[in-house]
């Protein structure tokens, strides 16, 4: 993916909570990014390879490529996972070793495997073993702090992985400090693989200062693509595709993945899951975040008649 090619490689974040399917789709409607990840599907030590591998679907965001990103502490179940994945249609599997879920980390999984360097590295050596696409790493600079992190680093890169993503903050610190990119500096500068830069892109002008400071091979972003689904775009500095037509097609195509069986008040809570984002990060419509959000809607569509024109005005500066 990295080789012969001067493209920057961009990524759309696997993220837990929002970056469902619903949401992939709507950011693929979009375009701008070379590669989407699903949220992680959970190996547990339990785990009946074929029934979980069928939540997968390789082709969720087609035509852009969807990679598979799993986590799980069973080198075995692992591996069989990946290979299962591969089965169906995965260009490349993602290990998780970044969630911070207490949930997760309190069954040895996620950034847990940050503490036992060792077994990170088996893991990820099984999975490279078991299939034949690229197995890849997302994960961040330590459990509790970064004692560690040289270690985990050396011993991602030595399991065979094509390439790493980092996310340069602990466990510990959850999604509060700014990301420390100097930290993703420091493992391009020690790894011989690619280094992908992930943690607090929200901007184009963020983009260009992480590939300035930290000389990393691409990005990954996530909350970014929720606040401005046309970042990719605007980092690849194509202006004329950030449209009205998209901003609805990205709307329609979000409302038009649910399934009958989700019921209209979860359904128009994911809508506000996604305009709280929006509106959070967009000082001219902060105000009206509150009264939005506690609103009642009858349905999708009239959640979307009142916010889209308010969405319109902010990125676009028309009258609603």
């Amino acid at each position: 993916m990295f080789n012969n090619s001067s493209r920057l490689i961009l990524f759309l974040a696997p993220m837990e909570g929002v970056g469902d399917r619903c949401f992939r789709r709507a950011m693929a409607s979009v375009g701008g990014f070379d590669q989407a990840c699903t949220e992680f599907l959970r190996v547990p030590a339990n785990a009946h390879i074929p029934s979980l591998s069928k939540h997968y679907e390789a082709d969720e965001t087609s035509p852009i490529p969807q990679a598979a990103q799993i986590m799980g502490s069973d080198p075995y179940l692992m591996a069989q996972m990946a290979q299962a994945l591969e089965s169906r249609g995965a260009p490349r599997i993602d290990l998780n070793c970044g969630c911070p879920s207490n949930t997760v980390t309190g069954k040895g999984a996620g950034s847990s495997l940050l503490k036992t360097p060792e077994l990170l590295y088996e893991i990820a050596r099984c999975m490279v073993r078991a299939v034949s696409i690229p197995v890849s790493l997302k994960m961040r600079s330590g459990f509790s702090d970064t004692s560690l992190f040289r270690e985990n680093l050396l011993a991602a890169q030595e399991s065979g992985i094509a390439f790493l993503t980092l996310h340069p903050r602990t466990k510990e610190d959850g999604y509060g400090p700014p990301a420390k990119w100097e930290l993703i500096a420091e493992a391009k500068s020690m790894l011989s693989i690619p280094v992908v830069g992930n943690g607090d892109i929200l901007t184009a002008e963020d983009a260009y200062r992480m590939l300035k400071e930290t000389k990393c091979d691409g990005l990954m972003v996530g909350r970014g693509a929720i606040i401005n689904p046309w970042i990719f775009h605007e980092i690849r500095r194509e202006p004329e595709r950030k449209t009205l037509d998209s901003l609805e097609r990205f709307y329609q195509t979000f409302i038009g993945d649910f399934s009958e069986e989700i019921p209209m008040k979860t359904r128009i809570n994911k809508l506000k899951q996604i305009a709280s984002f929006q509106f959070r990060k967009n000082e001219p419509l902060l105000a009206l975040r509150s009264s939005i959000l506690t609103a009642s809607y009858s349905s999708t569509l009239d959640f979307l008649d009142k916010v889209l024109p308010l969405l319109k005005v902010h990125y676009f500066a028309e009258s609603p």
